[in-house]
């Protein structure tokens, strides 16, 4: 589980967002006033920090600029949020050092991917554990068992089936996914998609968990069944 913080004006937004989080095993840390948000986010010492660029009192650039001169905060992870679509805004906000931008509207998987793949990228790895019907998967280990047996998934075995875990029910469209094995502006075959999510279902099977991977044609995969 990592700590979050949001730093998001719009209530319906920073709702949504720390509900996200939260049914993907994060806590969320959301402030609701912005006049002193760096202390605050010196105090709750995240280990990322979502932060939308348009902010009541000060801009959210003069927010980034702030916790990169912090040093409580000059190495915390990232992620511009916001509606702006100024390609220099972004120019500006990566410039100033922030290690992600994400433009609105998104996709919520699509922002968890970016969220899970910054985290993997910054922190130690975390003894998390996802599981699912019969299956236990270990992040840390990357070990899936199930009532077959257990095994070793492949890194973009793990990329997947981990996401599929964290919005499990729900379909995961196969941009989210795409973006989680190789980063959102990268351009990759779509059939290289189906073949590792072919790869994900043979383990999935190896290990006596096969048919929980559905495929919903036109729009992405989904983890469904009993829980």
């Amino acid at each position: 589980m990592a700590r979050v913080c949001v730093i998001e004006d719009e209530p319906i937004a920073r709702e949504a967002l720390s509900a996200l989080l939260g049914r993907s095993g994060h806590e969320a840390f959301a402030p609701t006033e912005f006049e002193d948000v760096v202390g605050r986010v010196r105090d709750a010492a995240p280990d990322l920090v979502l932060l939308d660029l348009t902010l009541p009192v000060r801009d959210g650039v003069s927010v980034l600029r702030e916790l990169r001169a912090s040093e409580e905060t000059a190495a915390t992870p990232v992620i511009c949020v916001t509606s702006r679509t100024d390609e220099l805004d972004e120019v500006n906000a990566m410039g100033l050092g922030a290690d992600d931008y994400v433009t609105k509207p998104f996709s919520p998987a699509v922002l968890l991917a970016h969220v899970e793949a910054l985290l993997r990228r910054s922190c130690a790895p975390r003894a998390w554990r996802l599981t699912f019907g019969p299956i236990v998967l270990d992040v840390a280990s990357a070990e899936l068992s199930g009532p077959a047996g257990r095994l070793t998934l492949t890194k973009n075995e793990l990329r997947l089936l981990a996401l599929l875990l964290r919005n499990a029910g729900a379909v995961v469209s196969r941009q989210a996914l795409m973006a989680e094995l190789w980063g959102q502006d990268a351009f990759v075959d779509d059939n290289t998609l189906t073949v590792n999510v072919n790869r994900l279902r043979h383990s999935l099977a190896e290990v006596g968990a096969e048919g929980l991977l559905t495929t919903h044609r036109g729009l992405g995969y989904s983890v469904r069944g009993e829980e």
